[in-house]
């Protein structure tokens, strides 16, 4: 059963842009993103050919290799052998690839405009040259992983990199900053890399698996500007895909093989990551025959059981029942999960659980040395955004390929026809690699209804400054599909609705929020949300899909729902709801971003189920309790419950309120505190919140 409803928020009733409670005050107009394309309409393919003893085997021409997308014939219009020598006297010419997106601002969508078309970059200027990016994720290394990745970085320059290999330096935190353009010159790259040390690390070292309990610590001296990082990419990786996106997408301009080694310290993977992101990075890439190397910076790792010298000591009986170091294993594989599969399907390799980082630029140079690129122009022109399956084959006997599988085709929406828009509307909701121009966040939860059914809200946000006005237009028209499906694939629920809003003065819905919210009810299990939005006007889109989870109650001692943060109440549409959400004629709208102003309220909503009871009754407290860092800086006052509140439910309810003005800006860890002191069971369920 899906239910659907549309808050509206200091505008009229009915309309579905809200004044937005997590946006800057001052917006800039995002500037127009820049479009890499190759001068011709060519599908670009690297192909390795081996013989029997894996040796290189040179000397092929076209008429040697076949081509098929999806089964039909293509002719190979070009054929060239990039064969990389370790001293290349050739010259290099100036090639400033990643001038378009130097200083990007990956968080707002917005970049540096489009350069001017650079110098000759053809096969045969840069044939005989290997292009490596060193990208260094300072957004999720620690201090000393930094430095590391470093001193691996110059070991390479001063033992390993030949006149051959051009290198270009870049990092991400808040933006994507380019520090060099591609050069052969050691001197730079080495002047460049001593700009980066430890103290740039910004990540902050991850919280223990088990949450039992939180000690006051003394407040240290050092500087916690780690907690003063970008918005959104404090509670998710969607930044740093965008950004890698971003690298290969301007690399796509060179026609022949590139590498990115990427120096991360994990991508931890949470409800508020975009799958959708992954898949559009990583089609990217291989669009542009750019393979992903990820290096894990914290190298080998040795699981402790009840942790390391880096934190307390686990409480409870999870160091005793294996939980606790089974949670430590699920943390450590999460966050070389996203790594592992940017290499798999890039045509990379992931260089996990070593300290030997040398190991991933011996792996770049020997898989860069020596490759055929084929070139064909597509014979189906449909711009469709589908999957195209590449498959090359040598017409000798004896000899092994290795090539990437296909490609995303284009997409193209002034040409569709108004009959067509709805199907492309759902070809995108089941595209594996959907659009991402328009950022969208989708947030789920849920509360039990009965012992096999629970209520499941889903709110979905798109920022207002990143919905376009058309000219002279006094309304802005999206469509809003999403389906919820199983783990067999099946549908469950679905959503469909078209918004109108407002167009106001502007280029953009700037300073407002675009907030969609629907619902449905499901049993325990595991499931996954996936929502597409367009802008009719412009025919962009940007879609979200993640998995949901809901969980078996039954064996637990404490029974607690999800916590929602809140920080706007609105007046409910009236009638019977099961939106646990709505009380008192007022519903809360969840805060999908965590990120609030000092200005507003914070309301933590989550519900206790079963409490034990005596003959007094039932007696739940809870208590918030706010670190930045490890250091406690506030805790509420404890509030009681007595009594079941939704006897329905047979839930504790508990709402509890908070002012984010005595909290200074920066980030902040919200433990919640909850006891059941009749049962003498407890939880500490923890999120994190960015007060600016």
């Amino acid at each position: 059963m899906m239910r659907h409803l549309i808050a509206a928020i200091g505008l009229s009733a009915g309309l579905a842009v809200v004044l937005s409670a997590q946006q800057p005050a001052a917006e800039q107009q995002p500037a127009p993103r820049p479009t890499f394309r190759s001068q011709r309409d060519l599908v670009s393919v690297d192909v390795v050919v081996r013989d029997r003893t894996g040796a290189i085997v040179r000397g092929l021409t076209a008429a040697d290799f076949e081509v098929r997308e999806d089964g039909r014939s293509e002719q190979v219009l070009t054929l060239s052998f990039q064969e990389i020598a370790q001293a290349s006297g050739t010259s290099v010419p100036r090639a400033d690839l990643l001038a378009g997106v130097q200083s990007q601002i990956i968080e707002n969508r917005s970049s540096t405009p489009t350069p001017p078309p650079p110098p000759d970059l053809s096969p045969q200027a840069l044939a005989g040259h290997r292009l490596l990016a060193l990208v260094f994720d300072l957004s999720s290394m620690q201090p000393d992983d930094v430095q590391r990745a470093v001193d691996s970085a110059n070991k390479y320059v001063n033992e390993q990199m030949s006149p051959a290999d051009l290198v270009a330096v870049a990092t991400i935190d808040s933006s994507l900053d380019v520090l060099t353009d591609f050069t052969a010159d050691r001197e730079k790259v080495t002047g460049v890399l001593g700009r980066l040390a430890y103290t740039n690390g910004t990540s902050t070292v991850a919280p223990a698996p088990s949450t039992a309990a939180t000690d006051e610590a003394e407040l240290a001296s050092s500087d916690d500007s780690s907690a003063e990082t970008a918005e959104l990419d404090l509670f998710n990786n969607d930044i740093r895909l965008r950004a890698l996106k971003a690298l290969a997408e301007a690399l796509g301009a060179v026609e022949q093989k590139k590498a990115i080694l990427y120096f991360s310290g994990g991508m931890q993977r949470s409800g508020q990551d975009n799958q959708v992101e992954l898949r559009a990075a990583i089609n990217a890439a291989v669009r542009a025959n750019v393979a992903i190397y990820p290096v894990d910076t914290g190298g080998l790792q040795a699981v402790v059981p009840g942790g390391d010298a880096r934190q307390q000591s686990g409480r409870g009986v999870s160091l005793f029942s294996g939980r606790g170091v089974a949670n430590q294993f699920d943390q450590l594989f999460a966050s070389q999960d996203t790594l592992t599969t940017l290499a798999a399907d890039t045509g990379g390799q992931a260089f996990t659980d070593t300290n030997d980082f040398g190991e991933a630029f011996t792996r770049v140079q020997r898989d860069t040395s020596a490759y055929y690129l084929i070139g064909y122009s597509s014979s189906n022109t449909d711009k469709d955004g589908r999957f195209r399956r590449i498959q090359v084959r040598v017409k000798r006997e004896g000899l092994k390929i290795e090539a990437r599988a296909g490609y995303y085709a284009e997409r193209d929406f002034s040409h569709t026809s108004r009959g067509d828009r709805e199907t492309a509307l759902q070809n995108e909701l089941f595209a594996a690699v959907s659009a991402t121009d328009l950022p969208v966040l989708v947030g789920g939860g849920w509360f039990r209804l009965a012992a096999d059914r629970y209520f499941v809200p889903i709110a979905l946000a798109v920022p207002g400054s990143a919905v376009p006005v058309p000219a002279s237009a006094d309304k802005v028209s999206l469509d809003v599909l999403g389906m919820v499906r199983d783990e067999q694939g099946r549908t469950v629920g679905r959503f469909r609705q078209t918004l109108q809003l407002p167009a106001g003065a502007g280029k953009t819905l700037s300073g407002r929020q675009v907030l969609y919210q629907s619902s449905v009810t499901l049993p325990p299990g595991h499931f996954s949300v996936k929502a597409v939005v367009r802008e009719n006007g412009s025919g962009a889109m940007g879609s979200f899909e993640a998995p949901l989870t809901i969980p078996e109650l039954k064996q637990q001692p404490l029974k607690i729902s999800p916590v929602v943060l809140s920080t706007q109440l609105v007046p409910a549409s009236g009638g019977r709801t099961e939106n646990p959400l709505v009380r008192e004629n007022q519903q809360l709208l969840p805060n999908l971003t965590h990120v609030v102003s000092r200005d507003q309220r914070m309301y933590f909503y989550f519900e206790v189920y079963d409490p034990a009871s005596a003959a007094a009754g039932v007696d739940v407290r809870s208590s918030l309790a706010f670190y930045r860092g490890k250091v406690k800086v506030f805790e509420t006052e404890t509030v009681e419950r007595t009594a079941i509140d939704a006897a329905d439910r047979h839930a504790v309810v508990f709402q509890l309120e908070v002012a984010a003005g005595q909290f200074k800006p920066g980030l902040y860890t919200c433990q919640v505190n909850v006891i059941d002191a009749v049962g003498a069971h407890f939880a500490f369920p923890r999120l994190v919140m960015f007060v600016r």
